[in-house]
């Protein structure tokens, strides 16, 4: 792409999605050595893989929407298995093996859901802890110097989630990936702004090329914010709003699996416990 369209592409991302702060990325990175690696309990039944980062799986007092998603499905039918880790981005969920330690656990006719974009907004070098990613769903790539003197190569965001796909299909498994779980921001009048328009696009386009099924769980939430006083959506976060408590994880969760419950044919519904069976998008 030539530089003067990578530059439009860039300026356009970043007004698409949270402004990062001028000097050096204060976003944690979580240091995985001591979180336990959570692994199928039923090793016959078909298992729900989740990748994701920090707005996925966090610690108290913020917690992810993955961390509730085992409650709306029948562990007699399905395993839940939550890999999703603090301060990823789909370019270091892949260069630290951890998509690979997925893939290698994949069978036939399991699933994975993927949420990621937070942490993919920022920079490619030292500034954003080497974490951010192309801002596209194209081939091209860029180098870039680690500490260590060594090169990686950059790839899009895109290209992340494509591969991401491309391999877990390939393993037989099934994909969903969504679009990032909102921000808490409002307007002077009290009104929920939506923010990663672009990002929801790419997503949904990679899904597209890919033949995976597309979750928009960025406007699942919003919607539901849009149906609740300020006071009650602003509750739901743990800080300045990226990161939701325990009860903003729920109602991410219950988005959720109304949207899987959207899909076509509804593939999952005989998977779900009850309370899953009780959500549905309204």
């Amino acid at each position: 792409m030539p530089a003067f369209l990578r530059l439009i592409f860039l300026s356009l991302s970043f007004l698409a999605a949270p402004a990062l702060p001028a000097n050096e990325d204060e976003r944690p990175v979580v240091n995985d050595s001591g979180v336990p690696v959570e692994k199928p309990a039923a090793g016959t039944l078909p298992t729900l893989w989740i990748a994701g980062d920090s707005t996925v799986r966090s610690n108290d007092p913020m917690r992810g929407w993955g961390q509730d998603l085992p409650r709306f499905f029948d562990p007699a039918k399905i395993n839940v298995v939550n890999r999703a880790i603090g301060g990823r981005s789909t370019r270091t969920f892949y260069t630290e093996g951890k998509w690979q330690a997925i893939v290698d656990a994949l069978k036939p006719g399991d699933w994975v859901v993927i949420q990621f974009g937070h942490n993919d907004v920022g920079h490619l070098d030292a500034r954003s802890k080497f974490r951010g990613s192309l801002k596209s769903i194209g081939d091209e790539t860029e180098d870039v110097t680690k500490p260590d003197g060594t090169i990686e190569t950059v790839h899009s965001f895109g290209w992340y989630l494509k591969t991401f796909t491309r391999t877990a299909r390939a393993k037989g498994a099934n994909v969903v990936l969504c679009s990032p779980i909102p921000h808490k921001k409002f307007d002077a009048n009290g009104k929920f702004v939506r923010d990663w328009a672009q990002w929801r696009g790419w997503v949904e386009a990679c899904a597209r090329a890919e033949g995976s099924a597309y979750l928009d769980l960025a406007e699942l939430v919003s919607r539901g914010y849009d149906r609740l006083p300020q006071a009650e959506v602003e509750a739901f976060f743990a800080d300045k709003g990226t990161h939701t408590n325990a009860a903003g994880s729920l109602f991410n969760a219950r988005a959720l699996v109304a949207g899987l419950r959207a899909l076509p044919g509804a593939p999952l519904d005989a998977c779900l416990a009850p309370e899953g069976l009780a959500q549905a998008l309204q």
